[in-house]
């Protein structure tokens, strides 16, 4: 209605001077001093509020649509007050719908000219109102507990205003005088009143004189209400008078406590009219007045925790984080009936489950023995805890009401109230939540119980303008979510064209530059209470949009931006956004909450990394999508189905401290859906049409399930409070092959169990939902762990999926087949018939229990055509494929099929007749990771089948005469049996020609014009197809190394033109070697098997053409040289960053540690995350990740977070600087740790793929750059072998730690003088080279700065079953090579570990047998000591052997050398240094494996000098042998005196 419609009074007729002039009924004057008459205030002026209409006389005003509109009932007096005189009206309506009531006050506003506000508390430039028991000046509180609360007022109650001859403001109520309400008021003020929430209707009086004693006063009847302008409002009217005559109309408190103004208690009549008193009756003169000062407080008496404070208005629990109850506090005195009892949270502790409760009992609190807790009371107690309610200790309501008191925050308000009915309710923050109980004894008093997490509570009025704005926002939020949609723009009343902020902002923030700006000005003192919105609603396809003008580094999070329903005027503002649970979309972090609820965990691009100067912005489509912009790049949809006139909203939430409004940003596009078939939205978020079904969340389900998202998304509501009662159902039944498949999108790890998923045939509406679905005993069939249930009994086991190890981003799916079985697929995989015979007509349901708390549909879900059948890979784990390196095109060969005609020198190919004989091939082989991608370019409708491609050993030039031009190719790809050949068609995998796996991938059929289509070839031998670049998963697997892409043309594919290229060919000596790389060194170190490292298949490096740090990573961290150096520029955390590549197999990840900080502890991080990077959140470090994340740490091996191996190999703690250290996944998954070179061995087997390698620059290091191996031997087959170490040392996941320092070019063993005294002595044994392992493999020192150098621990385990051994300390190891002739897989860590003493005259002995024996060659000639068992050297003759009937001696071993070194098993000999020309004393032993169970240990058989080794039992300290092969030579150990 345009504004002053609804007046005809006031159409051209004046009120008119004189007596009586447009006055009362029957012409009733207006009593004494009323030489004014009405005419000086007694009518109301013509332009109103859009939603008032007044009658024909001016005098009554309503307001229209009083069940949808709680505002826009603004009235003003016609002409200005005149001074001593009293504008009088009469409420003579209210209904019970909304919260607030009446507002009255005067404004200097010319009502003539005046732009009416929403309400009264929106008047500026000189305006004074009072609000409840507030008085306003303009729209600022200026004084607090004033007088008499106008929403405690009821019909038939009159207020008025008067404006002293002094310039004094006065509040009247039912005539009696409330004092003085404001000062200085303008000598021109019109009276206004405004028709606010419950006040729906009201009159005016005949002016009343101030200052004198109140006489009554002739009242005129209620007049009828003007009639409506139109037919369908007159229709709404009617139907709204209807449903509040119903209700109770008025609920007048009659016993109010009054405040003190000037020191003085003001005693104020609150009394309605007697029942039976007309209307027109003076309440004034008759009624008593009631005045009471018995303030509600709480009771001295309280529980033994409790601090009473404020007047007893505030209780607090003393030590909150030792004790978490006995905080029981009560009223001073019953509640009356109808009496509001609200508190207020101050104060929360995060320490403890459960929260405050609160509720009413009998028991007088000065005779009560107060329990530790309420809950704990056996009689006369009615308690709300948690969301049901407790009578006398036990559950009589589960689900009360949709809020929870656990989930409530600071600032929260709660309350009771006991009606005259006896039935009590509770309200949180001002919202009814019905009826508790309807039986509540007579005389109760509040209680309270500062329970858990609830510290401290205020007793609060209902009297606060800010707090009644509050609860009417909740209200409005909570029962008209939808009224926005309802509410019109009025035609005159324009909105402004420029997007500003609205004054009303956050505690903490202001707004300047013309309201362009909005800033924090104490951002380092506070991070919250930063929250704007615009100052009008955003229109459909406006993007609003502001930039980042400062930040500061003090805080964790930063800016917040989205949508919120409700009007900036009125809200409440809380300290963060994210806090509304109601009417409210956020985009936080990169994630998207709606309500408090996250809705989306990765959505779009982090908003905590943003700095200054970056701008994000935010729209709402006329589709109701919301969409995010990031620096101008739209993020994508975030929500569906957002209502109209929402208005924009930031939050200045932690590091952002100022931003401004951007105009005029040309902002890209929003690309519109994608069609079906081409949508390539993420499946783990939910699509905006679900892949075109109709599939949805059907509108009933369990009792703390919510669903939201248009019927999308299913989340549990008081996720760690409850763990059940969540289940829903499809909307629908599920067609024959329809698959209905969800995401999980979060959970907490509270409780165990997890999602339980199946199919039922009742229908929702007859369905009663039980707290899990595994309860329905008939028509459901359910999955549960790997369990499958039938109507709650087991019926299988250990079925192919085990739905509790499933994490977030996972996906579930359901199908029921045209025979009725049921399938279940994990991640696209069917994982086979779960059960068979269902019914025709079952419909999907899901119970979120346990962990799992928020899934989505997926848009695989609808029709299922074999494309949804896709692996892991596919989905979550997939990534973009492209061609490794930009080059030169891929070509299509010259022998093809017959009717193939290849354009465009090769690129293009088409079939030009029939729909077979369309084979064509790659020109060239494919390589290891190489692409092979076409892009359909055209199709014949009229043939059936698909494009097929695949993988063939045959050469195209081997196909013999006639090949070329076509006769020598058969005429389809499966029938290409000659040499071994892969291929898919449709959804099928196939090996020469015979079907090997079927629900391949997406169906190939499906394929459209502009679609690509690729074929890869994995270096772990598999076979890959992608689809417009989505990897569709292994096909096939035993690929041969030398293939070439094949592709046939058959059926509807006409023409396809090629997109992908070839690598470069890179001059010799610089290409990254290849695993078909062969040198002439690689055979000789193959056979020198795994446990020194040496090359193998595993041990060969993939690099790529240049690695480099992903641009997503802590904040405090800065990437240069190309994104190759990361430097921590701050603290001593949030110092996360990853490799953009994905770690491949046999790809090697190698980091160098530049600087380290010596003020920090600890050090870097190292490991690997199989969750997409692009869009991770990162915590402050590495070891807060608790998903997909497995890290190296120190000595030991994590897993999200937790510690699964106790030590492995070196110390990262201790690196310095110069250290490389790399990472490598072999080919069977597991991740290899290298340092300098040097393997380390598998720290984590099976890691999934793909993975990103992930450093974390923690504590001391503070900066590391991405280095490439040395091209050539040692990048390639040597990756695990350089340095001193071998893997056989490698036990457990224990690995001999390697010397640090720079890489092996600067070894320490170069600067060791031990090591090299040691190295001549072996040196003059004469020994062949060819025993040894060859530089810089050959030697390893343990002298006491080696060995501390590397942080060597004295003892390790090795072998299956472990066992424990001592390194060799004091001694110089030089590592043998294998016998060629034995086994590799003889030197596995399987073996245990021991030493075995020996004399230089038999070492060559031993070495020339491979074997420890009997024997005593020497090659020496030496003196031997005096202790020298043997007396001398016996050479025995050239042709000399044992005895038949000598047997071998036993070979004596031990895990300790300090034992078996002793010097009655290893002789000492004395030699002379050839250097120094110094006389030394040299031993010699054997480091060897022995095979478990071939020895048997014993306590030693030979006398020692010194005591043994302390560490190993004198029972297990000699191992004694007869096996022959028991033992294998590992090394030769020297030690010099």
């Amino acid at each position: 209605m345009a504004a002053g419609s609804g007046g005809s009074g006031g159409s051209g007729v004046g009120p008119g001077p004189g007596p009586g002039g447009g006055g009362g009924p029957a012409g009733s004057g207006p009593g004494p001093g009323s030489g004014g008459g009405l005419g000086s205030g007694g009518e109301l002026h013509p332009r109103t509020g859009r939603l008032v209409s007044l009658s024909a006389c001016g005098r009554t005003a309503r307001r229209q649509q009083p069940g949808q509109e709680f505002n826009h009932g603004l009235v003003l007096s016609r002409e200005p007050l005149r001074d001593g005189r009293v504008f009088t009206v009469r409420i003579d309506r209210k209904v019970n719908s909304w919260s607030g009531s009446i507002e009255i006050g005067v404004t200097a506003l010319d009502p003539s000219v005046l732009d009416f506000p929403s309400s009264a508390t929106g008047l500026k430039g000189g305006s004074w109102v009072v609000s409840g028991c507030s008085v306003l000046r303009d729209g600022r509180s200026v004084l607090e507990e004033y007088g008499q609360d106008l929403d405690q007022l009821g019909e038939g109650d009159r207020v008025g205003v008067e404006r002293t001859v002094a310039g004094e403001l006065r509040l009247w109520v039912n005539g009696r005088d409330c004092g003085v309400a404001a000062t200085g008021l303008p000598a021109r003020v019109w009276a206004v009143v405004d028709l606010y929430g419950k006040c729906t209707q009201i009159t005016v009086l005949p002016p009343e004189p101030g200052f004198s004693s109140p006489t009554p006063i002739p009242t005129p009847p209620l007049e009828p209400s003007a009639p409506y302008e139109d037919s369908a409002l007159a229709e709404q009217g009617t139907s709204g008078d209807e449903d509040f005559g119903s209700t109770e109309l008025s609920e007048v408190v009659s016993n109010a406590v009054l405040s003190a103004y000037n020191g003085g208690l003001l005693n104020v009549n609150l009394s309605s009219p007697p029942a039976g008193e007309g209307l027109g009756s003076s309440c004034a003169a008759t009624s008593p007045i009631l005045t009471s000062n018995d303030a509600l407080l709480f009771h001295e008496k309280c529980g033994t925790l409790i601090k009473l404070s404020n007047n007893n208005k505030t209780a607090e629990r003393r030590r909150p984080l030792d004790e978490f109850n006995n905080g029981v506090v009560m009223t001073n005195r019953p509640l009356r009936d109808n009496e509001m009892f609200e508190i207020r949270i101050d104060k929360l502790v995060d320490k403890w489950s459960g929260s405050i409760e609160i509720g009413v009992t009998t028991h007088n609190p000065n005779n009560l023995e107060y329990p530790a807790t309420m809950t704990n009371l056996q009689s006369g107690t009615i308690m709300m805890s948690g969301c049901g309610i407790l009578t006398n200790g036990k559950g009589t309501r589960r689900e009360y009401c949709e809020f929870s008191l656990d989930e409530l925050q600071e600032g929260d308000h709660i309350g009771l109230t006991r009606k005259s009915n006896s039935a009590l309710h509770f309200f949180i923050n001002g919202i009814d939540q019905g009826v508790a109980t309807p039986l509540t004894p007579p005389v109760v008093y509040g209680v309270v119980d500062l329970y858990g997490m609830a510290v401290k509570v205020t007793i609060v009025h209902n009297n606060n303008h800010s707090d009644r704005l509050r609860r009417n926002n909740a209200i409005l939020r909570a029962l008209s979510p939808e009224g926005a949609l309802r509410r019109a723009v009025p035609a005159a009343q324009a909105e402004p064209e420029r997007l500003l902020f609205h004054p009303n902002c956050g505690q903490k923030a202001a707004i300047t530059h013309e309201g362009r700006t909005a800033l924090r000005p104490h951002a380092t003192d506070d991070f919250n209470h930063g929250v704007v919105l615009s100052s009008r609603a955003l229109r459909d396809g406006e993007v609003f949009q502001v930039r980042i003008d400062k930040m500061v580094d003090k805080w964790a999070g930063s800016i917040e931006i989205g949508v919120t329903t409700h009007n900036p005027a009125y809200l409440q503002l809380p300290s963060t956004m994210t806090n509304l649970r109601s009417g409210t979309w956020m985009m936080t972090g990169n994630g998207v909450m709606h309500n408090g609820t996250t809705i989306l965990d990765e959505y779009g691009h982090n908003l905590d990394r943003l700095k200054a100067g970056d701008t994000v912005g935010v729209v709402r489509r006329e589709d109701g999508t919301l969409h995010f912009f990031v620096n101008g790049m739209t993020q994508g949809p975030a929500a569906w189905n957002v209502p109209p006139g929402v208005y924009a909203v930031v939050d200045l939430y932690g590091q952002a401290a100022q931003a401004t409004i951007v105009d005029d940003v040309e902002v890209p596009p929003i690309p519109e859906p994608l069609p079906e078939g081409n949508n390539q939205v993420s499946p783990s978020s939910p699509s905006s049409g679900a892949g075109g079904s109709d599939l949805r969340f059907h509108q009933l389900h369990g009792s703390n399930a919510v669903i939201t998202n248009g019927g999308r998304t299913a989340l549990r509501h008081n996720c760690r409070s409850e763990f059940n009662d969540a289940i829903v159902i499809s909307n629908r039944a599920l067609r024959d092959g329809e698959l209905f498949e969800i995401v999980i999108q979060k959970m907490v790890d509270r409780w165990s169990g997890s999602i339980e998923a199946g199919v039922t045939a009742i229908r929702p509406e007859d369905l009663e939902f039980p707290n899990t679905m595994t309860d329905i005993d008939y028509d459901t069939w359910m999955l549960s762990g790997t369990a499958i249930m039938q109507d709650g009994n087991t019926m299988r086991n250990n079925y192919g999926c085990d739905l509790d190890a499933l994490g977030t981003g996972a996906r579930i799916g359901m199908m029921r087949t045209a025979k009725g079985d049921l399938h279940y697929f994990i991640n696209g995989q069917d994982q086979g018939a779960a059960c068979s015979g269902l019914p025709p007509e079952v419909y999907a349901v899901v119970d979120l229990y346990g962990q799992c708390v928020q899934v989505s549909i997926t848009n695989a879900t609808g029709p299922m055509d074999n494309s949804l059948a896709t692996s892991n890979t596919a989905t979550e784990k997939s990534f973009p494929l492209h061609s490794p390196v930009a080059g030169v095109a891929h070509r299509f060969h010259s022998t093809c099929g017959k009717n193939i005609t290849l354009e465009e020198d090769g690129a293009r190919a088409v079939r030009a007749a029939g729909y077979a004989h369309g084979l064509v091939f790659s020109t060239k082989e494919l390589r290891t990771e190489e692409v092979f991608e076409v892009k359909v370019e055209e199709l014949d409708e009229k043939w059936a089948g698909s494009l097929r491609l695949g993988l063939t050993t045959l050469a195209p030039g081997e196909m013999g005469p006639g090949a070329v031009s076509g006769p020598g190719l058969p005429p389809s790809l499966p029938e290409l049996r000659t040499k071994t050949t892969w291929m898919v068609s449709s959804c099928e995998v196939r090996r020469d020609g015979q079907l090997q796996r079927m629900n391949y991938g997406r169906n190939l059929e499906r394929l459209g014009v502009g679609s690509r289509v690729g074929i890869r070839r994995g270096a772990d031998d598999t076979m890959h197809i992608l689809v417009d670049g989505e990897d569709m998963g292994p096909a096939a697997t035993g690929i041969a190394k030398n293939v070439w892409a094949v592709l046939d043309l058959y059926g509807p594919v006409r023409s396809v033109c090629i997109v992908s290229s070839t690598r470069l060919e890179e001059p010799e000596g610089t290409q990254p070697p290849s695993p078909s790389s062969d040198t002439g060194s690689e055979g000789e170190e193959d056979e020198e098997g795994e446990e020194h490292g040496l090359g193998g298949q595993d041990q060969v490096a993939i690099m790529p053409t240049a690695l480099e740090f992903l641009e997503n990573h802590g904040k405090n961290i800065l990437l240069s040289n190309g994104n190759r150096t990361a430097t921590r520029v701050a603290s001593y955390n949030q110092g996360i960053v990853v490799v953009s590549q994905p770690l491949v197999p046999q790809l090697l990840v190698q980091v160098r540690i530049d600087f380290l900080n010596r003020q920090w502890t600890s050090s870097l991080v190292l490991g690997v995350i199989t969750c997409p990077p692009e869009r991770l959140n990162f915590p402050a470090s590495a070891c807060a990740l608790k998903r997909a994340a497995w890290l190296l740490r120190g000595h030991g091996v994590f897993h999200n977070g937790l510690k699964i191996c106790e030590k492995f190999g070196p110390n990262l703690d201790t690196c310095p600087e110069g250290t490389i250290l790399g990472l490598r996944l072999d080919s069977s998954g597991g991740l290899h740790l290298l340092v300098n070179g040097m393997d380390q061995g598998v720290a984590v087997p099976d890691v999934p793929q793909p993975c990103h390698a992930l450093v974390d620059l923690y504590g001391q290091c503070e900066q590391v750059t991405i280095v490439n191996p040395e091209p050539g031997p040692a990048s390639g087959k040597s990756v695990g072998t350089q340095g001193d170490m071998e893997k056989a040392d490698m036990v457990d996941g224990i690995k001999e730690s390697v010397c640090w320092g720079p890489p092996p070019a600067a070894s320490a063993l170069k600067s060791c003088e031990y090591h090299a005294l040691c190295s001549r002595f072996q040196e003059l044994l004469l020994l062949p080279e060819d025993y040894f392992m060859p530089p810089p493999k050959r030697s390893l020192c343990y002298c006491e700065s080696c060995q501390k150098l590397r942080g060597d621990e004295a003892h390790r385990r090795r072998g299956e079953p472990p066992r424990e051994y001592a390194l060799p300390f004091g001694w110089c190891r030089f590592n043998l090579r294998v016998n060629p002739r034995l086994e590799a897989g003889t030197l596995t860590k399987k073996w245990h570990m021991a030493y075995h003493g020996s004399n230089v005259a038999a070492v060559r002995r031993v070495l020339d047998r491979g074997e420890l024996g009997a024997g005593r060659a020497s090659i020496l000639s030496c003196r031997p000591l005096k202790g020298d068992p043997g007396g001398g050297f016996e050479e025995p003759g050239e042709n000399c052997a044992p005895s038949r009937e000598e047997q071998p001696p036993p070979v004596l071993l031990s895990p300790s050398l300090q034992y078996a070194g002793a010097e009655t098993l290893a002789s000492k000999v004395q030699f002379r240094d050839p250097k120094s020309q110094r006389t030394h004393q040299a031993q010699v032993a054997f480091q060897v494996c022995v095979r478990p169970g071939s020895y048997t240990p014993g306590p030693p058989s030979t006398a020692l000098r010194e005591p043994p080794d302390p560490h190993f039992s004198l029972a297990e300290l000699e191992w004694v042998t007869k096996e022959k092969g028991a033992t294998l030579l590992y090394a030769l150990l020297v030690r010099v005196e």
